[in-house]
This record gives structure tokens, C-alpha cells and sequence, in this order.
């Protein structure tokens, strides 16, 4: 490999050295702020060599992976939110008892897993990657052995994920079977070639990959697993899953499938657009069923992703714009909605029910504030980034003449007010009586605090003022 070569995979090799960094600190002397102060600086160094790499002529170090501007701007959206996620997660695991130095091992492999997707060209490192993603969370997801429903959850994963990876399998193998190519380029240029026999073994495995990658994404129908996970997980956990996982994973949805233009196909397209459908309708139907917190949040993430579908399904130059357009609004949001449930968890258990949040605004009026401004962005109520987020994605669709689509998500959208509201009015009633209220922390720490912070402004400034950032993704990710 050239130098050109290694410079251009320097983030992911800082990335991957950071974890050993972290195993050999805790083989020498256990520090949990040792061990955090070389998570978060690994995290840094990686995002500040994307600058760098960006300069680089040719960026294909390998046949398996393409540091393009597309791969490099979702690799600093991950690891700003995994940089988050750490700051998030410091306070929430020193309350912990036990060894909790070997989280952010687990964590740094998590976030390497999404990134090598986010750069995968080939099935090679698709699989890699992915692989890479769900070991990691497996422990992640039960990392509270003392949580039974934090077991169980892992366990639900585990086996739902190998099901999944057995599915994507089997459809590469068919593509490869009548492709003779592992590489997304080459599976682009020789599906043209195909006769109809080969093109129905063909189409039968994108349709497989598709069903792998759609448990992931935790798309209706594959969704089964993502309320017990978001429920029993770790609250900084469960915001890896619904952000840094799932970005990772779309990220390599839409390289792959805009590449072999699956819109030529009626039979992908009508697939996705069925997913796309009955994620938007269950996801937010489902999710006025429940009085928790972190269920609610998991069934919104299901209708978000369907949402997503929509700008994807669509032709034109705004689907890629609007499509990670809504990922950054969607990161920001559930970002800040997740650190606030991080804020006022304790030691014994999550604050996950409604009734925690009951009066909120009269103890803690800023984290009430910062908690409705997040949930409001989720719902796309103007002047928030969601909003703007949401006619974004209308605009793609209306591009394509989506309307159908269009119409549904419109009308999810107001449905999702509903549970939306129904938190925030839990926040604005009267406390409970003396004694029943739920335990406040003493205080917020500042890195805490100005992360809610910055998320709030972040959520507004994009709401209001988001022509900035929608003139810099097209040439960012050409």
C-alpha cells in the first residue's frame, strides 16, 4: 500500500488502535477516567484526520473500502455523535458499580463497525462491518448484568441479529452467484448483462439483503427486537443504537442500493415502498400504546426510518440531501432527547416512565425545556430542524410524484403529536405530592449540560436558519 493509501484509512486505523489503547491502560492500572480521556481523545484524533484525508487525490485504499466525500462526511456525523455519547455516558457509568473501563472498548468497536460501513464498497467489508456493529452491541446492550430485562434484551438481539446475518448471506451468495463480483461498482455495471433466469436469482438475493438490512434499521416488519433493546439497554446505549448503529447502516443502504439504481427494478421499489409504509403507520400507531419512555422513543425511530424511505424511494437531485439532511435533524434530536433521560436516570434504574416526568418543568425547568424542544424536533413542529427536516423529504418524494407516500407520512406525522405531546404534558402538570415525586439529581454536569445545550441551539438554528447547511451536503458528499 502507498502512502497516499495509509493516509487514506488513518481515521479507521486510529479508531481501531484506540480500543487496544484502552485494553493495554487497563492491563497496567485500572482508571475510569484514564481509560474515558483515551476514548474521547481517539474519537478527536480520528475526526481531525477526516480533514486530511479529504485532500487526497485518490482515496480507494483498498478494493473493500472508499473514503469518497460521501463515506467522509457520514464518518464525522458518527463520531461527533459518538464523541457525544461518551460525554453522556461518563456520569451514567461511574454510578455503576463493577468494571465498567471495558464499555468503551466496546463502544470504540461499535462505532469502528458503522464507520467501516459507512466506507464499504464491497460484500467483503459490508460483512465486516456489520458484523463488527452487532458483536459489539450484543455486550453493550446486557452490559448491566444486574438487569435482568438488560439480559434479555441482549439475548433478543443476538438471536434476531444471527437470523438477520444469515438472511443477508444468502442474498449476497445469490448475487455473487449470477453477478461473479463482490464489488458494488462491478455488481452496477453487470446487472445489465443479466438474462431473465439469472435476473430473478439475482433480484431474489437484493431482496434477502434488503430483509438483513432492514432488521437492522428496525423497519417494520423486521422491528420485533427494538422496543425490549431501547428498553432494556443502558440509556447511552440505547442512543448509539437509535443514532450512531442506524446511521452507519443507512449510510451503506444508500450507497449501495442509489448504485445499482434498484429503482429500474418494479418489484425493489415496491418493496421498499411497502416497508416504508407500514413503518410510518405501526411505528407511530404502536407507540401510542405505551407508557415508556424508551419504547415510545424506539416505535419513533421505526416511523423516522420509514420516513427516510421516503426520500430514498425517490429519483432526483434532492433525495441524498434530504435524506441526510433528516439523519443530522434526527441525530440532534434524539441525541438530546436521550441525554436528558441520561440526566435524570440513577443508579438503580433508567427514568423511562412518563410518570418520572411528571412536574419536571416546575423542579428543573430547563431540562423540561430542553426535553419538549427535542420531542417537538421529532415531531417536525416549524421552527425546529425536524420540520425542516420533513419538507425536505417531502420535497424529494413530490420530485418523484411519491405523492401516496407522501400523503401517508404527512398524516404519521400528526399522529406522532399525539405520544409526543402526551410526555410533555406529563412535564408541565403539577409535581407530585411530597414523597412520591421521582428523585432529581443534586445537579447536571457542565459537559452534560452543554451538550442539551448545544443540541437545543443546534435543533433551532436548523429550524430556522437551515439554508446554510443544505448548500454545503451537496458539494460535502458529491
Amino acid at each position: 500500500m502507498t502512502r497516499s493509501g495509509w493516509i487514506d484509512i488513518l481515521p479507521l486505523m486510529l479508531l481501531a488502535a484506540t480500543p487496544v489503547a484502552v485494553m493495554l491502560a487497563i492491563s497496567v492500572r485500572r482508571s475510569y477516567v484514564v481509560s474515558t480521556a483515551i476514548t474521547f481523545g481517539g474519537l478527536v484524533l480520528a475526526f481531525a484526520m477526516l480533514p486530511v484525508v479529504a485532500t487526497q487525490d485518490n482515496r480507494q485504499a483498498t478494493p473493500l473500502l472508499l473514503l469518497d466525500d460521501y463515506a467522509l462526511f457520514y464518518l464525522g456525523l458518527l463520531f461527533a455523535a459518538a464523541l457525544v455519547l461518551v460525554i453522556l455516558s461518563y456520569r451514567y457509568l461511574k454510578e455503576h458499580p463493577g468494571n465498567i473501563e471495558e464499555y468503551w472498548i466496546l463502544l470504540l468497536l461499535a462505532t469502528l463497525g458503522s464507520a467501516v460501513l459507512t466506507a464499504s464498497v464491497h460484500f467483503a467489508s459490508f460483512f465486516l462491518g456489520l458484523e463488527i456493529l452487532s458483536i459489539s452491541l450484543y455486550a453493550l446492550i446486557g452490559y448491566n448484568r444486574s438487569s435482568a430485562i438488560g439480559v434479555e434484551a441482549a439475548i433478543k438481539y443476538l438471536v434476531l441479529a444471527a437470523a438477520s446475518t444469515a438472511f443477508l448471506l444468502f442474498g449476497m451468495a445469490l448475487v455473487y452467484g449470477e453477478i461473479g463480483s463482490m464489488e458494488f461498482a462491478q455488481i452496477a455495471s453487470l446487472r445489465g448483462a443479466l438474462d431473465s433466469d439469472q435476473r430473478i436469482f439475482f433480484l431474489s438475493g437484493l431482496g434477502l439483503m434488503a430483509v438483513g438490512i432492514g432488521y437492522k434499521l428496525a423497519v417494520v416488519p423486521f422491528h420485533m427486537w427494538a422496543p425490549d433493546v431501547y428498553q432494556g439497554a443502558p440509556v447511552p446505549v440505547t442512543a448509539f443504537i437509535a443514532t450512531v448503529s442506524k446511521g452507519g447502516v443507512f449510510a451503506l443502504l444508500l450507497r449501495f442500493f442509489t448504485q445499482i439504481d434498484f429503482r429500474a427494478d418494479d418489484a425493489l421499489f415496491w418493496v421498499f415502498s411497502v416497508i416504508a409504509i407500514a413503518s410510518m403507520l405501526a411505528g407511530n400507531l404502536l407507540a401510542l400504546l405505551q407508557n415508556n419512555v424508551k419504547r415510545i422513543l424506539a416505535y419513533s425511530s421505526i416511523a423516522h426510518f420509514g420516513y427516510l424511505l421516503v426520500a430514498f424511494l425517490a429519483g432526483g437531485d434532492l433525495r441524498v440531501t434530504a435524506v441526510t439532511l433528516y439523519l443530522i435533524v434526527y441525530f440532534v434530536a434524539s441525541t438530546g432527547a436521550f441525554g436528558v433521560i441520561t440526566v435524570l436516570s440513577g443508579p438503580e434504574r433508567d427514568a423511562d416512565r412518563i410518570e418520572d416526568y411528571r412536574g419536571l418543568f416546575w423542579r428543573r425547568p430547563w431540562l423540561a425545556a430542553v426535553f419538549a424542544g427535542m420531542l417537538l424536533s421529532l415531531a417536525g413542529i416549524p421552527l425546529t430542524g425536524g420540520f425542516m427536516g420533513k419538507f425536505y423529504l417531502v420535497a424529494a418524494g413530490a420530485q418523484s410524484s411519491l405523492w401516496a407516500l407522501i400523503i401517508i407520512l404527512v398524516t404519521a406525522s400528526l399522529i406522532s403529536l399525539f405520544y409526543y405531546i402526551r410526555i410533555i404534558a406529563a412535564m408541565y402538570m403539577r409535581p407530585a405530592a411530597e414523597g412520591e415525586a421521582t428523585p432529581l439529581p443534586a445537579f447536571v454536569p457542565r459537559s452534560e449540560s452543554f451538550v442539551l445545550l448545544a443540541a437545543s441551539v443546534l435543533a433551532l438554528w436548523l429550524g430556522i436558519y437551515p439554508a446554510a447547511l443544505v448548500h454545503i451536503i451537496p458539494s460535502a458528499i458529491r
